[in-house]
């Protein structure tokens, strides 16, 4: 009985080191999200364009450096239309509707912006501790550059026009 019971402890381990070393490693890929969209359906990071840089942006409606990022992304909209654009948060879909009424955004089909509600598996995904986030990433999936907080806009378009 001490046996299995000491084998099953060590199986259990190796599992759990297993999937933790993954997951900690699986920060630079594209994060397996499901947002919740304004109209209700359900968008998953597979149903992201193929062979088209991603722009992952993980954000708070209520974060002041949130909208003056969203105000100038929107105002170089035109350097942004060759990338998918994913705006994930954790807060509720009522307070997304607001956001995305107030910036248009369901105008760019390129943006995507839903909630993942209390799944936090992008926030966990990326061990994001501050808003806004904003991750680039190559048409395999590959992520280019993270930025935390307001950073430069000017250098991600960059970026990405040298994909």
């Amino acid at each position: 009985m001490k046996r299995l019971s000491l084998l099953s402890f060590i199986l259990v381990s190796i599992m759990f080191l297993a999937s933790s070393n993954s997951y900690s490693q699986s920060g630079n890929k594209v994060a397996p999200f499901r947002i919740t969209l304004c109209n209700g359906s359900v968008f998953k990071a597979e149903d992201l364009p193929l062979d088209k840089p991603i722009i992952i942006i993980y954000f708070s409606p209520d974060c002041e450096e949130c909208q003056k990022m969203t105000e100038g992304l929107l105002k170089m909209m035109n350097d942004f239309k060759k990338a998918s654009i994913a705006m994930v948060t954790y807060m509720p879909i009522e307070k997304v509707k607001p956001f995305v009424v107030r910036y248009s955004l369901n105008m760019y089909p390129n943006m995507y912006v839903g909630t993942e509600g209390s799944s936090f598996i992008v926030r966990y995904y990326y061990n994001i501790t501050t808003f806004p986030f904003i991750a680039l990433f190559n048409k395999n999936g590959d992520m280019v550059k993270s930025y935390y907080k307001n950073e430069n806009l000017d250098d991600l378009s960059n970026r990405l026009n040298n994909l």
